[in-house]
């Protein structure tokens, strides 16, 4: 018979918070309600493509078509391009949308007010083949690619982050942990660590996303502690900077780009929790984490195992039924063990030496005074002479001469840039990626203006 999972860890109450609002809880037996009567408002078809800023509302999209039979899309972005692809890929997609968000060349449903239903009778359960959701993946590695999340293994994914979260927490269950998140529910990392962290993790989570400082130490003192952020380095850079007090922080969790363990130390101690950093992939999902004050390792999560090294190495195993190879270059040290290299396709030769760009990006983005920084690779004829490295860089108070010297102390001297070009900001998506087409386009405009300074 093929198993079922529940659409809700209901903790033996559904009395208990699923989310918050302004500090207000919102039950768990709520949200059943809403869900249940939202499925029953939408169309047929799918899937559904949630619009909305609310984490709350996003999970009640989520849920309420889960009940329908129908699944969650979730695109990097939706630019007309991508909107485009979206209704190529999936035509009988719509959209699910709060008062007010951008209108997008798709058929839309409006959430509306959501009244008071009458309490659900019980959890549902989906089959553990159901098609949750389409994840595209962000681009920055080439052409979004769908991805289908079943969910079973989801339920399996983020069983095994809750027990790692709960670990470094000391607890044995995330039960009264509340989530704060800076990184928005439509992308892998904040689905897993912001909503199903929620629904089959345990946790509760605050429904705004915060960005400013302010706003995030403001979202964070709404919820009670034990509280955890979940936030990338681009985002908590900005609020170690920023000099707003933060209010105690049980965990600070990150991901999207390897942290420097100065910075890791500098929001423990700000915070006045552990921080721990989650590594992962769209196509495996969360893969690995590390407390990253305390070296370069990273541990597998619960069941999952790693085979091969270097460029060419596969996890399976747990949520992983079927061996997928990782993107980046690993140093496997064992099964469960293992050193960030670098990503497998930015690996580049300059004179006869191998680096990767999100080695140089990393030790680029640890020099006080870099705001945000990452190095390009133009291309000018052919062969390895034609490499010309360019640092774009947000870092107004630091000299050209005082951030070569702080390079040159980093990493070895073929790969400093031959260009330091300033920037007012870089053009990141909302969870601090750098889209590789992005990127290359909005670079290639720049190198070609008469200034170089914006």
């Amino acid at each position: 018979m093929l198993q079922r999972f529940p659409l809700l860890n209901d903790l033996g109450n559904l009395d208990e918070p699923l989310a918050w609002r302004a500090g207000e809880p919102i039950s768990r037996q709520r949200f059943l309600a809403d869900s249940q009567g939202l499925a029953a408002a939408l169309p047929a078809g799918g899937p559904v493509l949630p619009m909305t800023a609310d984490r709350y509302h996003f999970a009640l999209a989520l849920g309420a078509a889960l009940l329908r039979g129908q699944s969650a899309l979730m695109p990097p972005n939706h630019t007309p391009d991508m909107v485009a692809r979206l209704r190529s890929l999936f035509p009988s997609a719509y959209v699910l949308a709060d008062p007010g968000q951008p209108a997008l060349a798709l058929p839309t449903v409006s959430f509306g007010p959501l009244e008071p239903r009458p309490a659900a009778a019980a959890v549902p359960a989906l089959a553990g083949d159901h098609h949750a959701a389409w994840v595209l993946t962000s681009g920055s590695t080439g052409q979004p690619m769908p991805h289908g999340k079943h969910w079973g293994p989801l339920h399996a994914n983020v069983g095994a982050e809750a027990a790692r979260i709960a670990r470094y927490l000391g607890r044995p269950s995330l039960r009264g942990v509340a989530v704060v998140g800076t990184v928005p529910a439509h992308h892998m990392y904040g689905f897993e660590s912001t909503v199903l962290i929620g629904l089959i993790g345990g946790a509760s989570f605050a429904a705004e996303r915060p960005f400013y400082p302010q706003d995030v130490a403001n979202t964070l003192a709404s919820v009670p502690r034990p509280r955890v952020l979940v936030t990338t380095p681009l985002h908590l850079k900005a609020l170690l900077e920023s000099g707003v007090e933060v209010p105690p922080t049980d965990l600070v969790i990150s991901a999207t780009a390897p942290l420097s363990p100065q910075l890791a130390a500098r929001a423990e101690a700000v915070c006045g929790g552990l921080l721990m950093e989650i590594y992962g992939c769209t196509e495996a999902g969360q893969v690995a984490s590390r407390r990253t004050v305390e070296g370069p390792e990273w541990e597998t999560f619960d069941e999952l195992r790693l085979r091969g090294n270097g460029e060419f190495v596969t996890v399976s195993g747990g949520h992983v039924p079927e061996p997928t190879r990782l993107g980046d270059v690993l140093d496997v040290i064992s099964p469960t063990r293992f050193r960030l290299l670098g990503r497998s396709n930015d690996l580049i030769n300059v004179a006869g030496k191998r680096s990767s760009l999100s080695h140089l990006n990393h030790h680029l983005n640890s020099i006080d005074g870099v705001h945000d920084g990452v190095f390009f690779l133009p291309r000018e004829g052919h062969g390895e002479e034609a490499v010309r490295l360019v640092a774009l860089v947000v870092a107004p108070e630091l000299s050209d001469s005082a951030l070569r010297s702080a390079l040159r102390e980093r990493v070895d001297a073929a790969f400093l840039p031959r260009r330091i070009v300033r920037v007012r900001s870089l053009p990141r998506d909302a969870t601090g990626k750098l889209p590789a087409q992005r990127l290359a386009e909005w670079a290639a405009a720049l190198l070609a203006a008469p200034a170089s300074r914006f």
